[in-house]
């Protein structure tokens, strides 16, 4: 199945939710009135607050559903699929990076709370960690996400890709001064595991940190089909699922596996 993929690179507002849902709306609106409107839109990670970790005991979106009915809103007024990025959410008094994912139809699909917490930007101090996979299917299609941090650790990724997945999508805020890694890992992810990769990513910057841009979308082969820059943008490209089928019989990589030795 094909899909029309766009990701969202916004500049986010730090610790101001109000402003960062008008962004997004309006964001969305301008992505779903272009020419040629995508299926599928992607948020980068945290949007509604960055990372303004210390204030999330009132910014956090309480379950998350805050978020979900705006997104569920939005979904079924203009019939697009919505990997929502992730927001701050607060659940049993504890506080979780989560990827919100709708469909077309207004259903809440999944939500995925990040898995591995990035000490460097003080996730850890207030921040739980999730423990379930970010699995979904779009229109019957098997796919996955994970946030930022999860893809310096490829057995996450290939964990996913195990169970079916034939695109992976990633949200991020990634800041600019590993602006190589986060193109080189996505390569990596996307070849070593022959699926699409569709990342994220935001720009602009908090009082601590730069952010990078460089949305990506990259097919099983490894090769960009799109990348974004470093300001506000739309990035925009088709992505044929079908094409996984085929690169696997290509390079077997699955058949050739050896598990029993790793």
């Amino acid at each position: 199945m094909k899909f029309k993929v766009a990701c969202l690179q916004m500049n986010i507002a730090f610790g101001n939710p109000t402003v960062n849902y008008q962004s997004v709306e309006s964001f969305i609106h301008e992505a779903c009135q272009a020419q040629d409107p995508p299926d599928i839109i992607v948020l980068p990670e945290m949007w509604t607050t960055g990372y303004d970790l210390t204030n999330l005991n009132h910014l956090a979106d309480k379950n998350g559903q805050l978020t979900i009915d705006f997104l569920k809103k939005i979904a079924l007024k203009y019939q697009v699929h919505i990997v929502g990025g992730s927001v701050a959410t607060q659940a049993n008094e504890k506080m979780f990076n989560t990827m919100i994912v709708i469909d077309k139809e207004g259903n809440h699909v999944q939500n995925y709370s990040k898995l591995h917490l990035f000490k460097l930007m003080d996730e850890h101090l207030h921040l739980a960690s999730g423990a379930d996979k970010g699995m979904f299917t779009i229109d019957d299609e098997t796919c996955a996400g994970v946030i930022c941090y999860d893809i310096r650790f490829p057995e996450w990724i290939r964990g996913h890709v195990l169970e079916g997945a034939k695109a992976v999508f990633v949200v991020a805020e990634w800041p600019t001064p590993r602006l190589d890694h986060w193109r080189a890992l996505l390569i990596a992810r996307a070849i070593e595991n022959q699926c699409y990769i569709i990342a994220c990513n935001c720009v602009g910057s908090d009082p601590n940190n730069e952010f990078a841009g460089h949305s990506i979308i990259i097919d099983p082969w490894g090769k960009v089909l799109a990348e974004g820059g470093d300001e506000k943008e739309i990035i925009q490209a088709e992505i044929d699922l079908a094409e996984v089928d085929k690169i696997r019989d290509i390079i077997p990589v699955f058949s050739d596996r050896r598990p029993e030795y790793y």
